[in-house]
This record gives C-alpha cells, sequence and structure tokens, in this order.
C-alpha cells in the first residue's frame, strides 16, 4: 500500500471530500477493469463501481488507514456483483409469477383523447340537452352515485319519478350518442 494512500484514507476517515476524490481518481479505472471482468455489462460495471465508492463514503468512519484500500473496494465491488447475479437470478425465477402489468386505456393517447371527447359530449348533453329537474336528477344519480330513493327523499319526489327521470335523460343521452355507440 502507498504510503501516501494511509494518509488519503485518513483525511476519507475525517470526511475530507478532495481526499476522497483523489482515491476515486487513483483506483476507479481499476475497479472498473476489476468488475467489467466478473458481471461482462461495461454499464453494470460502472454502476456497481459508483455504488462502492459511495458505500466506503458513507462508511468513512470504519475505514482503517493500515489496510489495503484497493482490497477494500475489490471486496465491495465483488459482493454487489453478487448482490446483482443473486437478484437476477430471482427475476428470473419468478419471471412467470409476476403479474404483467395491465394496459390502461390512458397509455393509448388516441384512446385517451377519444374518451375525454365522450366526456366533453356527455357534459354538454347533460348540460344543454337535459330538462333542469331531468340533469339534476341525472347528476345525482350517475354523478353523485347517490341510488333512487335516497334522490327521492332529497328532492321530495316519488321513487317512480326519479326512475322515469333517469330513463328519459338515458334515452336522451343514448339518441345524441349514436355517433359514439
Amino acid at each position: 500500500m502507498a504510503a501516501n494512500d494511509k494518509t488519503l484514507l485518513n483525511d476519507v476517515k475525517n470526511s475530507d471530500k478532495s481526499a476522497f476524490k483523489k482515491l476515486f481518481h487513483r483506483y476507479h479505472s481499476t475497479l472498473f477493469r476489476f468488475i467489467v471482468y466478473r458481471v461482462h455489462d461495461e454499464d453494470l460495471a460502472e454502476d456497481i463501481v459508483q455504488d462502492t465508492f459511495l458505500r466506503v463514503w458513507n462508511n468513512r468512519l470504519k475505514l482503517d488507514p493500515n489496510k489495503s484500500f484497493f482490497s477494500l473496494i475489490a471486496k465491495i465491488g465483488t459482493n454487489l456483483c453478487y448482490d446483482h447475479f443473486r437478484h437476477q437470478e430471482v427475476r428470473v425465477r419468478h419471471k412467470d409469477t409476476i403479474p404483467k402489468p395491465e394496459q390502461s386505456d390512458y397509455d393509448d393517447p388516441q384512446k385517451s383523447q377519444e374518451l375525454n371527447e365522450l366526456k366533453d359530449e356527455i357534459n354538454r348533453i347533460v348540460n344543454e340537452q337535459l330538462p333542469e329537474k331531468c340533469r339534476e336528477i341525472f347528476v345525482l344519480s350517475r354523478i353523485e352515485g347517490l341510488a333512487n330513493q335516497e334522490i327521492a327523499a332529497i328532492l321530495d319526489l316519488s321513487r317512480r319519478t326519479v326512475e322515469n327521470q333517469l330513463y328519459r335523460a338515458l334515452k336522451i343521452l343514448k339518441k345524441h350518442l349514436k355517433n359514439y355507440l
């Protein structure tokens, strides 16, 4: 171990960022080659090297300046490689049991646009084509989610009147939405 490494490790232990940066630049390429040899993927190797140095910094108070710095980072890097391969193995083993994400209408921009247009058209019809009492009952039923009996109680109407008004509203909507159906 270079005498200079011992000094740098002492400084890193005392949270000296410039000393850490010197160690990083001194050992980065060597550790990178060491990890690439194990994982055969340069992007993954770079991630592991970054994680290795991050762990060194996060655990700097535990550093032993009398021990080889490269041995330390090689051990951390190797363990991170093992972790990666273990996780990869679990993913492969369980790939068939992990549910596939459901496709949503919002994933398809055209469907999303069509849905928005339909909602806008329904709102326009409700506001412009339905008579006031019919509109009020429709909104309470379909937008607010109230039951017919609750609507009848709120508006002081018979349940049958509420049902008739909902039937009327749906008939008007169906007539004006024939191009969408």
